[in-house]
């Protein structure tokens, strides 16, 4: 039977003896003990920003401490980015934020942009609103990023409701400036578009619409999981119908603790999805461990993938201690 003293007691011996045998006998060519790290998959996980809103309201978070939490907290290769962190955007802090990324060796692959909506509605000032997604698609050239995501609008006033959609005046004024954001997109590396979090959008029908309507290469739509209008049933079935056009993923907390969730992504899976599958956290508590929490879950199921699995998150227990394996 083994001890923890024993266990303890004959790792000593092994050591001793591995300090005192020839170096011949203790290492293998390195054929044998180099990893090919051509072969290694990348998982593609990051987490939004906006997930730390609570300590950035609390001024306990800026943008830099935020990469640097991508990084060294969680040991991500990618920051996906809430544009209201973006305290400044004159050239010199974006050079700042540019230097970062580059030194720490981490891209952008999303910056969700609030407040730069296509269509405009109410007092809202269209040409602000054009102003700040020209902004933004000059900064998303400039820090080389994946996906920008501007909403397609306009905020539901005097009692419309967002599952009648877009007036066809709207609907041509969306579409044609996508069109053109999409050209600029595609021109600098990245694809510009919606996402199914509020307005129109929510409904995979006005979605489907928009898509085809633009059906440019350098459109593509941001899919918020669990966010679609409808029964369960109905946002499953929009989640796998919107597959082919998403550039980028939100991952909320309640898909990530939904046993689902590895089906939920297998869409993208199937699909051989190149994005990143981002995390969202919303509570503005405990913003550390709970973000943390989400990336672990979809971790497990992009980490199961990997070794050709099905990413079950609760895989049957083996009894046979023969029979386990690691991996």
């Amino acid at each position: 039977m083994t001890t923890r003293r024993n266990f303890l007691r004959n790792s000593a011996l092994c050591a001793a003896a591995m300090a005192t045998a020839p170096a011949a006998t203790i290492l293998t060519s390195s054929a044998a003990t180099t990893v090919n790290r051509e072969v290694f998959k990348p998982l593609r996980l990051s987490v939004l920003s906006y997930s730390f809103k609570g300590l950035f309201d609390a001024k306990m978070m800026d943008i830099f401490h935020y990469i640097e939490t991508c990084k060294y907290r969680y040991g991500l290769d990618a920051a996906d980015m809430w544009a209201e962190m973006f305290t400044s955007t004159d050239d010199e802090f974006i050079r700042k934020i540019h230097s970062v990324l580059e030194d720490e060796q981490l891209v952008i692959p999303n910056i969700a942009v609030d407040g730069a909506h296509i269509m405009a509605s109410g007092d809202e000032d269209p040409n602000q609103l054009r102003a700040k997604q020209d902004l933004f698609m000059s900064i998303a050239k400039r820090l080389g990023i994946g996906f920008l995501r501007l909403d397609a609008g306009p905020v539901m006033r005097n009692d419309r409701k967002e599952e009648d959609g877009w007036t066809n005046q709207e609907f041509d004024f969306i579409v044609k400036r996508y069109k053109e954001l999409a050209q600029i997109a595609y021109d600098n590396g990245f694809k510009v578009g919606a996402e199914n979090h509020w307005g129109p959008e929510r409904h995979w029908i006005h979605m489907e619409k928009l898509i085809k309507a633009v059906d440019h290469p350098g459109f593509g739509i941001c899919v918020h999981f669990g966010s679609w209008r409808g029964t369960p049933e109905e946002n499953i079935a929009a989640e796998k119908s919107s597959a082919p056009w998403i550039a980028h993923t939100h991952i909320p907390w309640d898909v990530c603790e939904s046993p689902d969730l590895p089906k939920r992504l297998s869409v993208l899976h199937d699909l051989d999805y190149q994005g990143y599958y981002s995390v969202e956290h919303h509570s503005q508590q405990n913003e550390y461990n709970l973000v943390g929490v989400q990336l672990d879950k979809v971790k497990a199921v992009l980490t199961s993938w990997n070794h050709g699995r099905d990413g079950n998150l609760n895989p049957p227990r083996q009894r046979d201690s023969a029979r386990l394996n690691p991996w």
